[in-house]
């Protein structure tokens, strides 16, 4: 019966979005007929010929199943929805226009001249292929969210809903029940679970029954038949996940497996894929492959090359001041780490007076006093975080390194005397910075990404703390999501870390631009900056 219904919907599906392909195609024809008033229609077919519908639809159709729009997954995201719809009408606009082309379509060989719209020559034909790629997928869109509004009102009326079972009554299959409740969007509704131990006398979970353990696994599913099972079993019982599954085989239902790990040991999304039949989990990959990768590029050296020009004559005129500090180059220089562990010479202006290392003290008796002295604080804190590591005390671990960081900033704390006053003006208004533009037109460095760090600090984070390497899973950048909420400068590590592995989890080109824009507002001033 469920799959009879999924059939239903899916029929009612595919026709709705032939109409709004057919909806869109003659928005598109309307708006060139506007343009060419005398276009001569004398035969019946002519309106549908000229709006490409014949085309558009089978082409359109054809590649939302491609993007497996057409499948039964209820518990997919409406947002993730939209983003898969954009792509498959940027695929279909990609895949029309040969079809066309080979076709010989009217869009390519118009009897009519070009028409002036705003001052510009227009060819008839191709604006219409312009205009169909901009409504398509906005009409497709607003079309899902329509329909998965519709859903949701029926879902919460009781009508097409479906009824799950869970195995493992422990924490995890709490979770799933828990989850499953809150997003109730989905339509789906657990019915009961089924202990994860051989044998269980519990008789509820969460006000549902508990009817039996995996003993009982066959009898139940042939008694009481589920539309799905989650199988999400603890840790201690993984070894059992094949026989499960072996048995869930005689019971023609979908399964879905929750695996057992704990969301702060999954630094980024994971995705499955298969290599000649043979699954493979992507655990942890660098998230700029690809082409988000080459987009990330081009951005990055669009805006560096737009922000020279904007900041050229700030840069000209700061270099002048620095030059006129004291002696020293312009420029100062320092190895920092960025994408996979690959180090190169980040650029700033110079904000000391003349030192070999800016971030070492100067070569005088106090100052070696005050290295011995953070040297000897950082040998007692790695001390105590081995201690720690051994007993598995993440928070003593945390605190601890957080006091590394405060440590290590006495040598460039507030009002230090090694500070040229116009370094103090420099650093504050982060104006030092602006020389890493070049590093960015370089490649070494992204205009946004988690700050780049030393590679003696890397050196010694990377076995104190377990996700600190992660970061270098993107390029190192000018700014970044820690730095547009305040934590730079004597801020707490942890937090940076936190803000930095967010952004690498959820990147996208867009989530850049908005970091960008709020670094024009919160990037430049802030207390934190010394």
């Amino acid at each position: 019966m469920l799959k009879q219904q999924h059939q239903v919907f899916v029929a009612l599906l595919v026709a709705m979005d032939g109409v709004v392909i057919v909806l869109a195609s003659f928005l598109a024809w309307l708006l060139r007929l506007a343009l060419l008033p005398h276009w001569p229609i004398t035969r019946w077919e002519d309106p549908p010929k000229q709006a490409l519908v014949f085309f558009t639809v089978p082409v359109t159709l054809l590649t939302i199943r491609w993007f497996g729009l057409y499948r039964p997954r209820r518990d997919r995201s409406l947002l993730n929805e939209i983003k898969q719809m954009v792509k498959a009408s940027v695929m279909s606009m990609v895949l029309l226009v040969p079809v066309l082309y080979a076709m010989d379509s009217s869009v390519f060989r118009s009897p009519f001249p070009t028409q002036r719209v705003l001052g510009i020559d227009v060819d008839t034909g191709r604006g219409q292929l312009a205009a169909l790629a901009g409504i398509l997928p906005v009409c497709l869109v607003l079309h899902r969210v329509v329909f998965r509004g519709v859903l949701r009102a029926m879902r919460r009326r009781g009508w097409n809903l479906r009824h799950v079972a869970i195995i493992g009554c422990g924490r995890l299959g709490q979770i799933v029940a828990r989850t499953l409740e809150r997003n109730s969007w989905t339509g789906i509704r657990v019915s009961y679970f089924i202990s994860h131990q051989d044998y269980s006398k519990r008789v509820s979970c969460l006000d549902r029954p508990v009817r039996g353990g995996l003993s009982r696994l066959e009898a139940v599913m042939t008694e009481s038949k589920p539309d799905a099972v989650y199988v999400a079993l603890p840790m201690a019982r993984a070894a059992a996940l094949p026989d499960i599954l072996r048995r869930l085989e005689k019971f023609p239902v979908d399964v879905r497996v929750v695996p057992d790990l704990n969301p702060r040991y999954l630094p980024e999304s994971m995705a499955v894929n298969e290599l000649d039949g043979m699954p493979i989990l992507s655990y942890r990959e660098c998230p700029t492959s690809g082409v988000g990768g080459l987009t990330k590029r081009g951005v990055d050296f669009l805006g560096a090359l737009a922000a020279m020009v904007i900041f050229g004559p700030i840069m000209l005129l700061v270099g002048l001041l620095v030059r006129l500090s004291g002696p020293g180059p312009v420029i100062f220089r320092q190895r920092r780490v960025s994408l996979a562990g690959e180090v190169f010479d980040i650029y700033k202006f110079r904000t000391m007076y003349h030192v070999e290392d800016e971030e070492v003290p100067l070569p005088t008796p106090r100052g070696q006093t005050a290295a011995v002295r953070v040297l000897a604080k950082l040998g007692a804190r790695r001390a105590t975080i081995q201690r720690s590591a051994s007993i598995g005390d993440i928070g003593t671990i945390t605190h601890t390194l957080a006091e590394d960081r405060c440590a290590t900033s006495e040598w460039t704390q507030r009002d230090d005397p090694r500070i040229t006053p116009i370094g103090n003006w420099l650093r504050r208004t982060s104006l030092d910075e602006l020389p890493q533009l070049f590093n960015v037109l370089r490649g070494e460095m992204s205009l946004v990404g988690p700050r780049p760090e030393r590679p003696e600090l890397i050196e010694r984070f990377r076995e104190d703390w377990r996700a600190y390497m992660l970061r270098q899973h993107v390029k190192a950048g000018m700014t970044g999501w820690a730095q547009v909420n305040g934590h730079r400068g004597q801020s707490s590590l942890r937090k940076r870390l936190q803000y930095d592995l967010f952004y690498i989890r959820n990147w996208s080109v867009g989530f850049d631009l908005k970091i960008l824009w709020m670094t024009v507002f919160r990037g430049f001033l802030h207390r934190n900056a010394h």
